[in-house]
């Protein structure tokens, strides 16, 4: 039997308790967490696998690379950019798999408030295996209002994501 890690939540962004929460996974073979890594920590490589993203900004001369504590704005789902901070980056070791997260927040009356936590986990398993689960969980009126969309624009979102950071990891290990 194996065990599989989950997202380690601070309680503001707890699941089921916040406007809109979404969980996207995906396991493939033939990769490893330290193929699919460096795709997802190089913000420079976002906008060539996923079309869900734009205009990331660093500040303080921080990036294209997240590490903790590194401030950075993006836009995507049609939103302004969003102001985020990484505040957990563990990359992938042997038996310990990869954690990232950044909180994202856009400023604005009750309307237009938003608040999330995204976070990342990428972990190996037997069998020549990695395992890509991104779960995010919303606060505010805008993320209430994804939630009330079907299909959930976010879950669709996410897994675009996985998909194209899958895809990219793959076509890399290839060349």
């Amino acid at each position: 039997m194996t065990t599989q890690n989950a997202i380690d939540w601070p309680e503001r962004y707890l699941p089921g308790t916040t406007d809109n929460f979404v969980s996207n996974e995906k396991i493939v073979r033939g990769l490893r967490a330290a193929d699919v890594w460096p795709y997802l920590v190089d913000t420079s490589t976002w906008e060539s696998y996923y079309d869900n993203v734009a205009d990331i900004r660093f500040s303080g001369g921080a990036g294209p690379g997240l590490a903790e504590g590194v401030r950075f704005s993006f836009g995507t789902f049609g939103f302004p950019p969003l102001d985020a901070e990484v505040v957990e980056f563990r990359a992938p070791a042997p038996g310990a798999p990869g954690r990232l997260s950044w909180t994202a927040r856009q400023e604005g009356g009750p309307d237009e408030r938003l608040d999330v936590l995204h976070a990342w986990l990428v972990e190996d398993l037997p069998g020549d295996r990695v395992r890509i689960l991104t779960q995010e969980s919303q606060i505010g009126r805008p993320a209430a209002d994804l939630a009330g969309q079907t299909p959930n624009p976010m879950l669709l979102g996410h897994q675009a994501w996985l998909d194209g950071l899958t895809g990219a990891a793959a076509g890399a290990k290839r060349s």
